[in-house]
C-alpha cells in the first residue's frame, strides 16, 4: 500500500476505525485458514483470491502500465500473481504442518525483512537500527523451534511447516518491495492482480491435487471469508486509512496482528499456550518496531 495523504485529513477516529478493522480481520485469517485443514490448499487459495479480487473491487482504477518497461510489465502482471500465490498458499500449508499460532508468528516477521529489502534498494547498505530489529524478531521466531530442536514426534514436519511460514513472509516483503519501488502504483491494480493470481492456483490445484471436481461448501464457504475478510475488507479499510488518515498511528497499529492473532487461536483451542508464545510475540513485534523507526 502507498502512504498517499490528500490535503485534507479526516477526523483521527475514521482512520483508526479503518486501520482496526483491518489489523482484526488480518488477525483471523489464521483462525479461518486452520478451520480449513480438510480444503487442499492451492484450492483454497484460488478461492480466496478469487473472493479477494472480488472485495477490492472500490480500489480499481484505470493505471496505465504499458508505459513501463517490459521487464516491469512481466514483474507486474505475472511476478506480482506469483507473489500472492507463493504467499497465501505456503502460508496455508506451512499452519497445517507446523502449530497454527507459532507458524502465524513467524509469518508476521515480514515487516522486518521489507524493511531490510528497502533500506538495501535505497542505501546501497543495511542499517544498524534494521538489523537490531531484525535479530530481535528473528529471536523470537527462534525461540518457537526451541522445543523442536530436541527432536520428537512429527519435528520433521513442524520444522518444514515453520520453513514454509518464513517464505510466506519472504513472499509478503518481495510483495511490498514491488509496490514500493514500481513505477506505478499497484493497489488500484490489486483486483486484477488477484484474479490473475486465482487462475494460476485454479490450474496448479488442477495440476497437483487433482481438483477438478466443484469444491465442497465448507470450502467455498471458508475461501470466501478469507478471500472477503483478510485479503478483501482489510485492504480496501488499510488503504483508506493510509490515505486519509494519521499515517504513523494507523502503521503502529499494525504491529498488533501478531499477538492478537495468537491469542485468538488460543481462545479458540487451536493452539496451546505456553511461556515461549508470548515472549516470541513480543519479540517479533519489538524486532518490527525497532527495524522500521
Amino acid at each position: 500500500m502507498h502512504p498517499v495523504n490528500p490535503l485534507v485529513v479526516l477526523p483521527r477516529s475514521y482512520s483508526v476505525g479503518a486501520a482496526l478493522v483491518a489489523v482484526v480481520l488480518w488477525s483471523v485469517a489464521p483462525l479461518l485458514a486452520d478451520l480449513a485443514r480438510a480444503t487442499p490448499p492451492l484450492q483454497l487459495t484460488a478461492l480466496t483470491l478469487l473472493a479477494g479480487s472480488l472485495a477490492t473491487l472500490p480500489l480499481s482504477r484505470r493505471v496505465n502500465v504499458a508505459t513501463c518497461g517490459h521487464v516491469w510489465q512481466l514483474s507486474i502482471w505475472l511476478g506480482v500473481p506469483l507473489l500472492i500465490i507463493g504467499a497465501v498458499s505456503t502460508y496455508f500449508i506451512g499452519m497445517r504442518l507446523a502449530p497454527a499460532a507459532e507458524a502465524a508468528l513467524i509469518t508476521y516477521t515480514w515487516p522486518v525483512l521489507f524493511v531490510l529489502l528497502s533500506q538495501w534498494s535505497r542505501f546501497g547498505r543495511l542499517r544498524i537500527g534494521g538489523l537490531v530489529g531484525a535479530l530481535i524478531a528473528f529471536s523470537g521466531a527462534a525461540l518457537l523451534l526451541m522445543p523442536q530442536a530436541g527432536g520428537g514426534g512429527g519435528s520433521d514436519t513442524a520444522i518444514t511447516g515453520y520453513a514454509l511460514a518464513l517464505l510466506a513472509a519472504c513472499c509478503w516483503a518481495l510483495y511490498s518491495w514491488l509496490s514500493q519501488v514500481a513505477p506505478v502504483p499497484l493497489t488500484p491494480l490489486l483486483p486484477r492482480l488477484l484474479l490473475i493470481a486465482c487462475v494460476i492456483a485454479a490450474a496448479a490445484s488442477a495440476l497437483l491435487e487433482g481438483q477438478l471436481a466443484l469444491p465442497s461448501s465448507e470450502a467455498v464457504l471458508t475461501g470466501m471469508a478469507l478471500g472477503l475478510g483478510p485479503y478483501g475488507i482489510a485492504m480496501v479499510a488499510w488503504d483508506k486509512a493510509l490515505r486519509w488518515g494519521h499515517t504513523s498511528l494507523v502503521g503502529s497499529l499494525a504491529y498488533g496482528v501478531p499477538i492478537l492473532a495468537a491469542l485468538l487461536l488460543v481462545l479458540a483451542g487451536m493452539s496451546t499456550l505456553d511461556w515461549r508464545l508470548p515472549i516470541a510475540a513480543i519479540l517479533v513485534v519489538t524486532g518490527c518496531v525497532k527495524a522500521s523507526r
